[in-house]
């Protein structure tokens, strides 16, 4: 028996790969499918099934298209109404996987359907529980999301099933079976969740705060929906391309990699509307990009960031990479449901400076160089990080104008006056500065390695740091 975590640290997500004399499953697939297909042709198995936790809202997984090259079927747990051919299993339902057995344990609350896997090996052994957004290490799944796709649903409603659920489901099962959760910290699907991104269940039910026996359904609830904030606007979309289905991986990257010479790409854009999307790392584009493109680097939090600040994931986009990364920042975008690249710029930004098209530039300062203008009063600092890290620790009146509510933060910024931005570490000051200066705010310059740059100065005067678990 094998079993195997594949683990995407951009979208902090885990799909699992399980495998057993001959037969393999896949639970919870990216939407890339062809990896799982070559690690199985390599281990000599056939994928046998393709096992879903959830319709997930945080990105659009892979089971149509995995289940199309295979033909293995698609697995759910109860409450699943596919538009597509999938099975909804029933509480309890067994599935053979060469000597090993696969339990279907209903858990709801996350969402209705939401499904635990039990792994049971050769010799009836209960080792492992895949569960999906039910059980994280160190949370829980929210219970807020499926509300926005299911009018009647409610957080309360959910957060009592889930109560239920883990109560009923998962506590009784054995202290030494690992959890393999479906995500890790930096999702959005839970709240606090840990790095780690497995444990044994005994230590969950001693560290976890949700599986305290102690606590009441109420006191769960209040626990569970304290402190979360509105989930990325994508989420509702992304569950709904996974219910009714979408197009093939295969034809989303056949049609975003249509390479476009500066004259091409400047006519589609002009023609099209599209939305100009530049990957490279953000110093690399302070210094020059198209104009009205917007900067959201692929080697940050680019799935999220990209789901956050573009509402409609039918919007055509037109991409400026690092040559040789545009096959890579089309997958992932279609990970998330942004189905709809159009085209990327052949040659990069160094083709559009050759060609002699016009470029823009956005000021990007150091610490140094940021005390001396704000001495001498030329402009305001604008803080652009999440509200609980600003209320953590900021400098002295300083205004909060978090990336996350841009279009709330807009409406705090003077477009005559000069501001000096930063977030944490620069990545999302630029994201910021440019998704503004597509909009007509040219007085915005960047402050290079943000608040950690400021910080370490020791030159501005700062709040006193309060923890942030104090704050909830």
């Amino acid at each position: 028996m094998k079993v195997e975590q594949i683990y995407t640290g951009c979208l902090a997500q885990g799909a699992y790969y399980i495998e057993s004399n001959g037969e393999a499953a896949i639970i919870d697939p990216l939407r890339e499918v062809q990896p799982y297909i070559e690690k199985a042709e390599r281990n000599g198995a056939k994928i046998k099934y393709v096992f879903e936790t959830h319709f997930h809202a945080d990105f659009v997984s892979g089971h149509i298209d995995l289940s199309a090259k295979t033909g293995a079927p698609i697995v759910y747990g109860p409450n699943a109404a596919c538009a597509f051919d999938c099975i909804s299993a029933t509480d309890g339902q067994e599935f053979k996987l060469g000597n090993v057995t696969i339990r279907v344990i209903h858990t709801p609350g996350h969402t209705m359907e939401s499904t635990c896997f039990l792994l049971i090996d050769e010799n009836g052994k209960e080792t492992s529980l895949f569960s999906g957004d039910t059980l994280f290490i160190g949370d829980v799944g929210r219970p807020d999301l499926a509300q926005k796709v299911i009018a009647e649903l409610t957080q309360d409603m959910l957060a009592g099933h889930l109560y239920d659920s883990l109560r009923n489901k998962i506590m009784p099962l054995a202290d030494d079976i690992i959890v393999y959760p479906g995500h890790g910290a930096g999702s959005a699907c839970g709240k606090n969740m840990s790095k780690e991104t497995t444990d044994t269940l005994g230590n969950q039910k001693k560290v976890n705060y949700a599986l305290n026996p102690a606590l009441t359904k109420e006191a769960f609830k209040k626990e569970v929906l304290t402190g979360l904030v509105a989930p990325p606007a994508y989420f509702p979309l992304n569950v709904l391309m996974n219910i009714k289905g979408y197009d093939s991986i295969d034809k989303v990257l056949e049609r975003g990699q249509h390479a476009l010479s500066p004259e091409g790409f400047e006519a589609a854009a002009t023609e099209t509307g599209a939305l100009i999307l530049d990957t490279r790392d953000p110093q690399t584009f302070a210094a020059g990009f198209v104009p009205n493109s917007i900067n959201i680097g692929i080697d940050g939090s680019f799935a999220p960031w990209v789901g956050t600040l573009i509402p409609d994931i039918k919007q055509e986009i037109l991409l400026v990479t690092d040559e040789g990364r545009e096959e890579e920042v089309i997958t992932r975008l279609a990970r998330v449901g942004y189905d709809f690249t159009i085209g990327y710029l052949k040659g990069g930004f160094a083709a559009w400076k050759a060609s002699g098209m016009e470029i823009d530039s956005i000021e990007s300062i150091d610490a140094a160089e940021l005390l001396k203008r704000v001495n001498a009063g030329e402009g305001e600092i604008l803080d652009v990080r999440k509200n609980s890290e600003y209320l953590s620790e900021h400098v002295i009146d300083v205004e909060n104008a978090p990336l996350d509510f841009i279009n709330d933060s807009m409406l705090k910024i003077n477009k005559n006056k000069t501001y000096f931005v930063h977030c944490a570490s620069g990545y999302r000051s630029m994201i910021f500065n440019s998704t503004l200066r597509a909009r007509g705010f040219d007085n915005l310059i960047d402050v290079k390695g943000g608040f950690k740059a400021i910080k370490e100065s020791e030159k501005f005067k700062l709040t006193e740091y309060v923890c942030p678990s104090t704050l909830l």
